[in-house]
């Protein structure tokens, strides 16, 4: 007969995998960004709360604070579901394709919602290096694939003019159309979009001699 062991000498049981928390939901995720782009249209930034967003969303506060340390990094995330949505468009030239893109933006910049996030979004970078970098990585650079798919099709169909430089058409394009509308408060409309290609397009493709002319006409170009 095996011997009896004394039930308090038996080891303590090997202790398992640690309970994990409750999976992050997606659906809640878009729920709360949902809310606070809605709350931004109707409040603007400066009446917008995590606490008016859980109530919207229908969520507890603390599920917020879980997620985002702050109202900031919030409205970042908000604003890069949506841009997240622009897409490359293949309408056939780099005209077509740059009009198509560009209107798609337009549309995106004149929510009441976007407006008010990206004039104070800007504010707070400017105090906050940080905050800054997030934008940068998740609403600005997230979108320069649209210019790069755009070159990638000029190349492909050996279409003129090509796009040599797409980080630096990005930043035209972009800080062209955030000014109009988001600091001018003009907007883009038919006329504007079809003078700004034109433009764009031609400093894509300049004509022969047009960079020499332009320095010998400029009067701060002094040769020695």
């Amino acid at each position: 007969m095996s011997p009896v062991t004394d039930p308090g000498c038996l080891p303590p049981p090997a202790a398992g995998p640690r309970a994990q928390g409750r999976p992050r939901s997606a659906a809640v995720d878009a729920a709360i960004l949902a809310a606070t782009r809605e709350l931004l249209a109707e409040q603007g930034w400066d009446r917008l709360s995590l606490g008016e967003v859980a109530v919207r969303a229908g969520v507890a506060k603390t599920t917020l604070y879980r997620r985002w340390p702050g109202k900031a990094d919030l409205v970042v995330d908000a604003m890069a579901e949506i841009f997240d949505t622009l897409q490359p468009v293949d309408a056939g030239s780099v005209r077509a394709d740059a009009a198509a893109v560009i209107t798609d933006l337009v549309a995106l910049l004149t929510l009441p919602e976007t407006q008010a996030a990206f004039l104070a979004l800007a504010a707070e970078s400017a105090r906050d290096p940080r905050l800054r970098q997030v934008v940068r990585e998740k609403i600005i650079d997230r979108q320069r694939h649209l210019v790069l798919s755009g070159a990638a099709r000029a190349r492909a169909r050996a279409e003129t003019p090509q796009i040599h430089d797409p980080a630096l058409v990005f930043d035209v394009i972009t800080g062209t159309i955030v000014h109009r509308l988001l600091i001018a408060g003009e907007p883009v409309d038919e006329d504007y979009l079809s003078r700004f290609l034109d433009f764009l397009l031609a400093a894509l493709n300049p004509l022969p001699g047009a960079i020499a002319t332009s320095r010998s006409t400029d009067p701060n170009n002094h040769p020695e």
